[in-house]
């Protein structure tokens, strides 16, 4: 997601503010009334798999074998794994003798197709090996915004003390992104770190309908040949298309549960919609920090293209965190309009709504 200029200065230096919901007894919080602040040092620290990927492994990973390549694929990561943990050459050899590649792969695939469990049983192979500080793992934008905390050069020394970076959800959204990822790669690739990432586009194609791309086409083809595609295909695990196929709950019945339940926070969306606007995307993980449980009201469509990333960004922190959701209102069945879907951005509205009517399903349950 772009980000403007007023929201890359407002990136907060200090030390981190932990939004914790208060205890029960009192009026149910608001998300709306959380200002997080996360220092650098936080954002570094935050790059390790998400709390929904946890268990991830490639042992758990379910292939269809309708699609070969769901068997394929986990096979090469595997394959990948050791050639990352494998010794390093040292002494003269590493000097005068053969280089070893430097492994780069890149999962192609449409969203539930599992790429996202398939990157975490990755980093969590390498780990198992390495230690935990052998990893950083993080989406596209979590990256561009710790660049934008420390910069690029802090960034680089920072991430090349890893023998693995992973990379989710890349997508590149303007020219500056295109130019700065692909730099951030180049130094990494140069230093012998490892790099994985997955995408709903293929290497060449990223951009593709956000800008004018022939401009950037050789930043574009740079970052395409460092990558091994690995294509992964099949179905949305979730089966769903739309974020719920239920109807959506009443306004009451979401305020009752939001009461009863602890670390809940209660929101009116178009409200919510117009704090995220004033909120740094890299601090949205830790405007859930403490939440158990999201209850919004008043869901609507989304009109305005801004507003509706926000909102995916916002869906994919609580996914990675497994937040149940509760949705109120006529709009949930059609939160992003036919022409976001079809635009250059559908990918990412399409992910986002599985996500969101896996969350919402899973909150669902809580009132029943």
């Amino acid at each position: 997601m772009t980000l403007t200029q007023d929201e890359d200065r407002d990136q907060d230096t200090g030390a981190d503010a932990v939004a914790t919901p208060p205890a029960r007894g009192g009026a149910v919080p608001s998300l709306s009334a959380v200002r997080p602040t996360v220092s650098p040092g936080r954002l570094l620290a935050d790059l390790v798999p998400p709390r929904h990927f946890a268990e991830a492994r490639f042992s758990t990973y379910r292939a269809d074998p309708a699609h070969p390549s769901q068997t394929t694929v986990p096979a090469r990561l595997q394959e990948v794994a050791r050639e990352i943990v494998a010794p390093r050459s040292s002494g003269l050899k590493a000097l005068f003798g053969r280089r070893r590649a430097v492994p780069a792969v890149y999962m192609d695939g449409g969203f539930g197709v599992g790429k996202t469990h398939l990157l975490t049983s990755l980093a969590h192979e390498v780990a198992a090996t390495l230690g935990e500080g052998s990893v950083a793992y993080g989406t596209f934008v979590e990256y561009t915004n710790l660049v934008g905390a420390l910069g690029f050069l802090p960034t680089v020394e920072a991430l090349a003390t890893r023998r693995l970076v992973c990379i989710d959800e890349f997508e590149l959204d303007d020219p500056g992104d295109t130019v700065l990822m692909s730099r951030l790669l180049r130094e990494l690739a140069d230093r012998d770190v490892a790099l994985a990432a997955t995408s709903n586009t293929l290497p060449e194609a990223l951009g593709e309908g956000r800008f004018a791309a022939e401009d950037f086409l050789r930043e574009i083809q740079a970052l395409s040949s460092r990558f091994e595609v690995l294509r992964v295909d099949g179905e949305d695990y979730r089966h769903r298309a739309v974020v719920t196929e239920a109807s959506p709950l009443a306004a009451d019945v979401v305020a009752r549960a939001a009461a009863d339940h602890p670390g809940a926070v209660l929101d009116e969306f178009d409200g919510l919609l117009a704090h995220l606007a004033t909120v740094h995307p890299s601090r949205y993980g830790a405007l859930l920090d403490g939440v158990e449980l999201v209850a919004l009201t008043g869901v609507r469509p989304v009109q305005r293209q801004e507003v509706a990333l926000r909102l995916v960004v916002l869906v994919d922190r609580l996914y990675d965190r497994d937040v149940p959701v509760l949705l109120a209102g006529d709009g949930a069945q059609h939160l992003f309009s036919d022409e976001m879907l079809r635009g250059g951005y559908r990918k990412k509205y399409f992910r986002a709504l599985s996500r969101l009517g896996a969350l919402a399903e899973e909150g669902r349950r809580l009132t029943a």
